[in-house]
């Protein structure tokens, strides 16, 4: 799966729904469901990255006071897990957005469904699902780099 492939998925998110999670994620979980199943891992796979890529210091403290409470790196592992899940959401322009200005980030915020779509779309589709592997862990920390300094910014 390509970037644009990717992007073209999260645009079908649909937020007419919003408040009812599983049925706003519907269309993506139907969309890859009729996809090969290199796809569905690979819808996984970029994921991980858009989320890796946002696992820092500099977003965790500008996600909001129910997700960052102070230094050392003090905040909710989850919670900020859940908040970068909304920025991927929200689409590309505003993922890009997001990246480039950390200050960007909304406050408290989460949509944590957003993991749970390519599993549920390989079960639709194989009955079963053994998960996938991806290529970076989309974990709270795993980015070193993100949370290389331990002083404020």
């Amino acid at each position: 799966m390509d970037d644009d492939e990717f992007w073209s998925l999260i645009a079908r998110l649909d937020w007419g729904h919003e408040g009812d999670d599983d049925r706003v994620v519907e269309p993506i979980i139907n969309s890859l469901a009729a996809m090969p199943r290199e796809k569905i891992a690979g819808f996984q796979d970029l994921l991980a990255h858009k989320l890796h890529a946002l696992d820092g210091r500099a977003w965790a403290k500008e996600s909001g006071h129910r997700i960052w409470w102070g230094e050392p790196a003090s905040l909710s592992v989850d919670g900020f897990l859940y908040a970068r899940c909304a920025v991927v959401a929200n689409g590309r322009a505003f993922y890009d957005k997001v990246l480039a200005d950390p200050a960007s980030m909304p406050k408290d915020i989460e949509f944590e469904v957003l993991l749970y779509v390519a599993r549920w779309a390989d079960e639709r589709q194989s009955g079963a699902s053994e998960g996938f592997r991806t290529s970076v862990s989309f974990e709270t920390f795993a980015n070193a780099s993100g949370w290389r300094s331990l002083e404020s910014t």
